[in-house]
């Protein structure tokens, strides 16, 4: 490739679709991502036909992407994308073609538009359509799901429960995944915008607002984050109104963290909040808190959390083993990856796990969508599917219409 086609570049868009192509292309697994507030665009590929499965010891993997399902696996472990080949680019500065890696620069010397057409072939060759997932996106079971979890909460069995549901969406003959991606990028800067793909286990793409743990030198960082209102007007973080229901569903999140700190005798932490927060066009109550790992001579704690915190109040229910117990025997789909949790582990000294919250499974024709909602004793059936509908919309919109 010669350098005045390096130099041709006319956008990153152009950059995002070459990654997409050379994952896809590979065999391997890839992930793509952005972490939230930040203007820094990532990618990893490991070649590999053969991923890792690993332990959660995070402080002991090597650079890369861990990937977790909801539910354990019988080993308890997790996916594990190597980072055998890392770029990263600043999305707020313009790409100096010349800089690029080679591998990179070769899928630039061709046409766009059989970049995107390559993308598109290969999204749906090597992806398949598997398991009978959309039985659990029917109204009336859903319905009947959350008036049985507001029954046991009632009998006391449980304090709340977060019940899921699926939306099965048809792929448009002109999906564009680089688009739908930019779009996300976009549309959600405060969330952790993000793509994997895994040969014969999964493609998904989501905008996650919920960081399950984080560790940057010595500080490890968590958060609560509950309680669900539609963003209206024209400043909707001074106009919000919270009601009981919202801001008890919110505490809980916040008290089962503290009562996790309290199970390993750590004492010494900061918490800050309830505040509103804004992901998308949605509303949510969060609270942040901040451990000096170094002060409390905890230089493990990440993992420890990780471990003590998923499946997260927000995404299972209290009491924890409790409400997973009901999820398995009641819920009528098997959530895969969805509430699970991912992220990029010991990159430039920095390790950012997720809940996979408002995701997509892409396959072979369609998408599936997944969005659950937090049921107290003061939930209404009815407003709790709303609440589903929003938050599939936060995706669906962009896959089926990548240039909405």
């Amino acid at each position: 490739m010669n350098q005045t086609q390096v130099l041709n570049i006319s956008s990153q868009a152009e950059v995002l679709d070459a990654l997409f192509q050379i994952g896809l292309e590979s065999g391997g697994s890839f992930a793509i991502w952005k972490k939230p507030r930040t203007q820094k665009l990532e990618f990893i590929l490991d070649e590999r036909a053969n991923l890792d499965r690993v332990s959660i010891e995070l402080e002991e993997l090597p650079a890369g992407f861990i990937v977790h399902p909801f539910a354990d696996q019988e080993d308890k472990k997790a996916f594990f994308i190597r980072a055998n080949q890392y770029f990263s680019l600043q999305l707020n500065q313009e790409i100096e073609g010349e800089k690029l890696p080679e591998w990179i620069q070769s899928k630039l010397g061709e046409p766009s538009e059989f970049r995107k057409s390559e993308i598109s072939r290969l999204i749906r060759s090597t992806t398949s359509n598997s398991g009978n997932i959309q039985k659990g996106g029917e109204k009336e079971d859903f319905i009947k799901l959350v008036e049985l979890g507001i029954r046991s909460i009632e009998e006391g069995t449980l304090e709340k429960i977060v019940p899921a549901r699926t939306k099965s969406l048809t792929l448009p003959e002109n999906f564009d995944l680089g688009k739908t991606f930019q779009n996300l990028l976009k549309s959600y800067p405060n969330s952790f915008v993000n793509f994997f793909h895994i040969p014969q286990v999964g493609t998904w793409i989501g905008a996650s607002p919920e960081v399950l743990i984080e560790t940057k030198g010595d500080f490890f960082f968590t958060m609560s984050l509950a309680g669900t209102q539609q963003a209206t007007g024209d400043n909707p973080l001074k106009s919000v109104a919270w009601t009981q229901k919202e801001i008890e569903e919110q505490a809980l999140v916040s008290r089962y963290i503290v009562d996790c700190f309290k199970k390993i005798r750590l004492r010494e932490y900061e918490e800050h909040g309830p505040k509103t927060v804004l992901a998308g066009n949605l509303l949510h109550l969060c609270s942040d808190f901040k451990v000096d790992m170094k002060a409390t001579n905890f230089p493990q704690l990440g993992s420890v959390m990780v471990d003590l915190l998923h499946p997260t109040s927000a995404v299972c229910g209290m009491p924890r083993k409790e409400a997973h117990e009901f999820l398995q025997e009641n819920e009528s789909f098997d959530r895969s990856f969805f509430a699970g949790f991912l992220g990029p582990v010991n990159i430039e000294s920095e390790t950012s796990i997720y809940v996979n919250l408002r995701s997509a499974n892409i396959q072979e024709n369609k998408a599936i969508l997944y969005a659950g909602a937090g049921v107290t004793e003061d939930s209404d059936p009815e407003k709790e599917w709303e609440e589903t509908e929003l938050k599939c919309e936060i995706i669906g919109k962009f896959i089926q219409n990548p240039s909405a």
